[in-house]
């Protein structure tokens, strides 16, 4: 549900960067004793990153929602560093609620009409805008070939569920329609997200088949939140030490949910939901993240009814690592693993 909560201030963000660039063997000196759960081995950048991230202040989950923004906004920002791309531009499109905002990302050297791909941030529906993830919109856009829109959904607890699915499926719906007049191939649009995102990704998959309207062709789902209905055991595994902590997950819940809803419904958990007919995914998770089951029974349910998936777990890394596009080598591969996913399913 998280980005990547406070990761490291920006005053030590160079430093950082700077560490995470050196050889293989000091990176591990200096992250100290491995950390073993479960049979995996935490990789040495990660637990590196996880030692810097403890000599900062407060937990982000600890402060104000309001100045939990801004410190994800600055953390992402030190984590994604500055990433080339050919053009970024900004409009504004009615929603259902008022203006919402989208971002478009042109790679360098693309001309004609091309793949896009509708991206949905994480920040657990609480935190998360166009600039927290404005690093990894860059190097999807670029490394896959493919014009990415990004999507400014309304955040709880201002606008609580339903409302971020309201602003996805609204923006999905807008990006369809005007595909031609964007140089997109209505065809060739996937749908994708990291965490809160994927989640909104995958109920914008199945919504859509289920509504007999225009549906993506293909899901990029990074370690999503899938089932609000049940804890996994990597809820409790992981809830501690990797992140993305419970105290998040918990404070998300409550801001996201008014209390009232359905808990299976499908546009909350889409693990619950009707996945026949829904378009081929790339499912990535990483194995020290307490979302890591449910990102796994959500690929094995799309397996299950015949959707064509490619289910990768990072085993080595935490949650997060999507916004680590700037950050020493393992999470900017993993991306860009993601990214060769992305290309090859909408070629």
């Amino acid at each position: 549900m998280a980005l990547v909560p406070q990761l490291i201030g920006a005053a030590r963000g160079a430093a950082a960067r700077s560490l995470l660039q050196l050889p293989s063997p000091v990176i591990a000196r200096l992250a100290g004793a491995p950390v073993v759960v479960d049979g995996r081995t935490l990789d040495p950048e990660m637990q590196l990153v996880l030692r810097l991230q403890r000599l900062d202040g407060p937990a982000v989950e600890e402060l104000s929602i309001r100045q939990g923004r801004r410190v994800i906004v600055a953390s992402s920002q030190v984590a994604g560093g500055t990433q080339p791309i050919g053009a970024v531009t900004d409009r504004t499109i009615d929603g259902p609620a008022g203006p919402l905002g989208l971002r478009f990302y042109t790679p360098r050297g693309l001309s004609g009409r091309s793949p896009a791909l509708l991206f949905l941030h994480g920040g657990g529906w609480i935190y998360g805008d166009l600039e927290s993830h404005d690093a990894l919109c860059r190097v999807l856009a670029e490394e896959a070939q493919v014009r990415v829109v990004a999507v400014d959904y309304r955040l709880a607890p201002e606008a609580p569920f339903p409302a971020a699915v309201e602003d996805a499926l609204a923006a999905w719906d807008w990006l369809v329609t005007h595909a031609a007049g964007l140089g997109i191939d209505p065809s060739r649009i996937a749908v994708g997200g990291d965490s809160a995102g994927g989640n909104l990704a995958a109920v914008i998959a199945q919504q859509t088949v289920a509504a007999g309207a225009a549906s993506p062709a293909f899901q990029l789902l990074i370690y999503p939140a899938t089932d609000f209905a049940e804890k996994a055991p990597s809820r409790h595994t992981y809830a501690e030490g990797f992140f993305l902590t419970r105290a998040f997950m918990d404070l998300a819940e409550d801001n996201y949910l008014t209390g009232a809803e359905d808990r299976t419904d499908p546009r909350l958990s889409p693990l619950h939901g009707d996945v026949a007919g829904v378009a081929p995914a790339y499912v990535v998770t990483a194995g020290f993240d307490p979302l890591l089951d449910e990102g796994a029974a959500y690929a094995d349910k799309l397996l299950d009814a015949g959707v064509r998936v490619e289910q990768v777990c990072e085993p080595g890394l935490i949650h997060g690592f999507a916004n680590m596009v700037a950050m020493g080598k393992v999470a900017p591969n993993a991306v860009r693993r993601a990214a060769a996913a992305l290309q090859r399913g909408l070629t």
